[in-house]
């Protein structure tokens, strides 16, 4: 009894945690990595220009695992494909557009020598759909933050989206945070 007592009282506080909580509150320098980029983590997706689709949000398939590990990240924290299930596991990211249009895609993730330089990711957008191979290990070039994908052009609404998966990634982790989509028109 005790022991259902607990777990009832542990599911209403992290519920009141996530729901609660507007901003997330950043990561200590001893729970990361490297303490020197956290300043380079952006907490609240309404301070980013454009549409912002964060993981929390994304259609995961397979088993993900949330983490602050290795800064910077956009949201609470990014998941991570715990490197393995290898080709089963996908994100998928479905922005509602307030218009048709052409958006430069970018795609948050962070970086060291332990993330796979080959993932996939696919664009579905109004043309048709485009592969992007990313390389995770290289530093994002946009505030540390954010790698542009290209620029497509999308419908309104919700048809368009990014994938990103684990297909050919061997052997390293597959970093998923969030995909951002700036108006170019």
């Amino acid at each position: 009894m005790t022991f259902i007592k607990f777990q009832f009282v542990f599911v209403i506080a992290l519920t009141t945690l996530v729901v609660g909580a507007e901003t997330p509150s950043l990561p200590t320098p001893e729970q990361v990595d490297r303490p020197e980029m956290i300043r380079f983590i952006e907490p609240d997706i309404k301070k980013l220009a454009g549409i912002v689709v964060d993981d929390v949000d994304a259609k995961l398939i397979g088993t993900w695992q949330h983490s602050v590990h290795t800064p910077p990240f956009v949201g609470a924290s990014y998941i991570h494909d715990l490197k393995d299930e290898k080709g089963k596991k996908s994100a998928t990211f479905t922005p509602d557009l307030p218009q048709a249009g052409r958006y430069q895609v970018r795609m948050s993730h962070n970086s060291n020598v332990r993330r796979a330089n080959v993932v996939p990711v696919t664009i579905k957008h109004a043309d048709g759909q485009t592969v992007v191979k990313v390389n995770e290990g290289e530093p994002a070039p946009i505030k540390k933050l954010f790698r542009p994908l290209g620029t497509f052009r999308f419908l309104q609404g919700t048809a368009g989206s990014v994938t990103i998966s684990t297909h050919g990634t061997v052997g390293k982790y597959v970093i998923v945070d969030a995909i951002q989509f700036i108006p170019v028109d």
